[in-house]
């Protein structure tokens, strides 16, 4: 393929909240809003975005991530709290409805939203991710654990690195290969005369206030009224929490227009340029096939 387009660099301002994105694609091509995963940003859909050449491809770097700005000292960064502010970014840019492209926390993120506003849905994809693993554990330490873990993480200093390459052996630690630390670093960081720090909110790394149960994720999965495109890599999230596979069984068994592939890599295959190119043909096939463009 040619060389990748380079994304327009995008800021919107919304409910006071600064968002910003980059963006792919004709303007006038299938809408599509694409939501990174957890600590990530939109540069995280570098090299899918634009392989997507039908699409007008919106990716966001959501509240307390990448370039968007923190929430107010006192809101919190829970799977919904971007929802509002989402829907009103479709507003500015005059999108009655589009595509939801969603990446582990940012596909379960999707999933909310395409349940509750069913209309402004023409179809859904999900890589490595489907919606919230239910949890069943006790509401009253779930929310002992967002107040202790969100007050802890207010007053700690912010994490420094002495260079980028220290970021991207960090991630390494945590999983990520090198490919995905060097792609996501330059977005992730801002250079003070202490080091790089990490532009993300790191109340971002504290537990949720509520988590869902079975009946509620459930409840969303049958909510979701698009056709879905389930995409799992193969030695990702499945891979290492195979208890996962439950959220995939019961979106089969849930989502009336479900289809589920595989394609080789790990959590951040999407950064990969060797698998982006099938999972993009495998996406344009999907949407022309349930006639959604």
């Amino acid at each position: 393929m040619d060389q990748l387009a380079e994304p327009e660099e995008c800021v919107w301002e919304v409910d006071g909240l600064r968002y910003a994105g980059l963006a792919w694609g004709p303007e006038d091509g299938t809408p599509v809003l694409a939501l990174h995963g957890w600590m990530d940003h939109a540069g995280s859909f570098a090299e899918l975005g634009p392989r997507l050449t039908r699409c007008r491809v919106m990716a966001v770097d959501l509240s307390g991530q990448g370039l968007s700005g923190h929430r107010a000292a006192h809101a919190t960064y829970n799977i919904w709290d971007d929802l509002p502010q989402l829907v009103g970014l479709l507003d500015l840019w005059d999108w009655d409805d589009c595509v939801l492209l969603g990446h582990s926390r940012g596909a379960n993120i999707c999933s909310l939203f395409a349940a509750a506003l069913p209309e402004a849905v023409r179809a859904y994809v999900a890589l490595d991710s489907l919606a919230p693993q239910p949890i069943g554990e006790d509401v009253a330490a779930t929310l002992r654990a967002f107040v202790q873990e969100t007050r802890f993480r207010r007053a700690r200093p912010p994490r420094l690195f002495d260079s980028p390459g220290d970021y991207i052996r960090r991630r390494g630690d945590k999983g990520n290969a090198e490919r995905t630390g060097e792609a996501l670093a330059a977005r992730a960081l801002i250079e003070t005369p202490h080091g790089f720090r990490m532009r993300g909110d790191p109340r971002l790394f504290a537990s949720s206030a509520v988590k869902l149960s079975e009946a509620q994720v459930e409840s969303v999965l049958r909510g979701i009224r698009s056709p879905v495109l389930n995409i799992w890599a193969s030695e990702g999230t499945l891979h290492l929490r195979p208890e996962n596979a439950g959220v995939a069984e019961r979106g089969a068994a849930l989502i009336e227009d479900y289809e589920r592939i595989e394609l080789p890599g790990d959590h951040h295959f999407h950064l990969d340029p060797e698998v982006a190119a099938p999972m993009a043909e495998a996406i344009e096939a999907f949407l022309d096939r349930k006639r959604v463009r």
